[in-house]
């Protein structure tokens, strides 16, 4: 399997950067595109990385946030045939909190899922997207507790309600190093999902954990607990940019050593 990030945060050369991220798959002669940035700019990252759009055959929405969502136009438009596959219930609904009675709008741009409505696949429960590639849905309780220490919400009927993550999902691939889990911001925390997927293939070995962290506005005393919650699963690599933070990448760095990688715009991992 290769993977290559078409867009992130930080970059090492003359690729475009955003908040966002975008990566492109090769598993099994299969070509995947799994989220599209805040923006198109992905379609000229992936083009100076030597990557057809056109080939795609399938992508995946690992949330519904604009960074990861809002560059799904830019893509149709490269793709004429390539489905998206959501998750049941994923809506322009999401919002984060800025203050006690302030929200703001972070979901898909509006209208994205109403004139796109033929490009989207809504799946359920685990999925196998294709042989060997999987969609893990949460599967544990209390993740709306986790959404108000992060303050993200959904709209609900005109109120909020904390986000319980359910428009959120794991793209997991099964590799002979062992499991590959993409979870693109891990708003649930990347402790709790990478229990989730060892639930899930028990008899699986995971070997590497790939996406941001959501860790850019965390405490250094939660960052060091969650590296030590992370370190107890006994994971062997783990990439990780966008969301994560420069700050609390440093101090992952400080906790796990060598298991933890800068992800950048441009990179590309082999498994």
């Amino acid at each position: 399997m290769i993977a290559k990030v078409l867009i992130d945060n930080i970059t090492k050369n003359d690729l475009i950067s955003e908040w966002g991220l975008s990566f492109y798959i090769e598993y099994n002669d299969h070509k995947i595109l799994l989220d599209t940035g805040a923006s198109g700019n992905f379609v000229e990252n992936a083009k100076n990385l030597g990557v057809n759009l056109e080939d795609i055959e399938c992508g995946v929405l690992s949330h519904a946030h604009y960074d990861h969502a809002d560059g799904m136009p830019a893509f149709f438009e490269m793709n004429k045939t390539a489905k998206f596959y959501l998750r049941k219930g994923t809506g322009e609904n999401c919002y984060g909190k800025k203050s006690f009675f302030m929200y703001k709008y972070n979901g898909i741009q509006p209208g994205i899922l109403e004139n796109y409505a033929d490009r989207f696949e809504y799946v359920e429960g685990d999925y196998q997207l294709l042989e060997g590639a999987y969609l893990i849905p949460h599967k544990m309780v209390g993740l709306e507790e986790i959404a108000k220490k992060v303050d993200l919400y959904v709209k609900e009927n005109g109120k909020m309600f904390p986000d319980d993550f359910a428009h959120e999902q794991s793209l997991v691939f099964d590799t002979p190093k062992g499991l590959v889990i993409f979870n693109s911001c891990s708003h649930g925390g990347a402790d709790n999902i990478i229990t989730e997927v060892e639930a899930t293939f028990p008899e699986k070995e995971i070997c590497a954990y790939i996406g941001g962290l959501h860790l850019y506005k965390s405490s250094e005393e939660d960052v060091r607990a969650l590296a030590k919650r992370i370190q107890d699963t006994g994971i062997k690599r783990v990439i990780t940019g966008h969301c994560t933070g420069d700050e609390a990448f440093k101090i992952l760095k400080e906790e796990l050593g060598d298991v933890v990688e800068q992800m950048y715009t441009g990179m590309e991992l082999k498994f």
